[in-house]
This record gives structure tokens, C-alpha cells and sequence, in this order.
């Protein structure tokens, strides 16, 4: 599927093709607005959405496996690369 993502390396938004799958997605329960809601690897990068309107964030040369799987991490990620 097209997905409009950001993308702090670039600093612009782009249409990406990313296929969303169990194998390559983790998903969060109990999100509030703002809360990671799922992580997707992509080609090497992270693909992070928050819940919300908001665009998901594609980070450069880092996947789930590197922030253990972890939201907070991948907040964090975003804090570091977007502020």
C-alpha cells in the first residue's frame, strides 16, 4: 500500500509503497493519542505511527530489532530525529 511519510533524514514528506504484515509489523495495544501505535520494518529503515493524525516517520538504518521492539524507544526515536 502508498503510505505519506516524513522523513527527518530528508526533511520531507514522501509516498512510500510498504506492505504491512505480521511478519514485519509490531502492533501496541493501549495506545492513547500520540502513543506508538505500530512499528514496520522497511528496506532497513523503521517505519513508526503514532496514534493520531499525525504521519508516520520513516527512520534511516534502524529496524525493530534494534530497539527491541520497544515504543519507547521508538518514541524516543522520533523525539531525537523530528525536534
Amino acid at each position: 500500500m502508498q503510505v505519506d511519510v516524513f522523513t527527518p533524514a530528508k526533511a520531507r514528506h514522501e509516498t512510500i509503497n510498504v506492505d504491512i504484515t505480521q511478519q514485519n509489523t509490531t502492533w501496541f495495544d493501549d495506545c492513547q493519542d500520540g502513543d506508538v501505535h505500530m512499528i514496520t520494518d522497511y528496506h532497513g529503515c523503521l517505519l513508526i505511527r503514532e496514534l493520531g493524525y499525525y504521519y508516520p516517520v520513516l527512520i534511516y538504518d534502524v529496524t525493530r530489532r534494534v530497539i527491541n521492539y520497544d515504543p519507547q524507544k521508538a518514541k524516543e526515536l522520533i523525539r531525537l530525529h523530528c525536534e
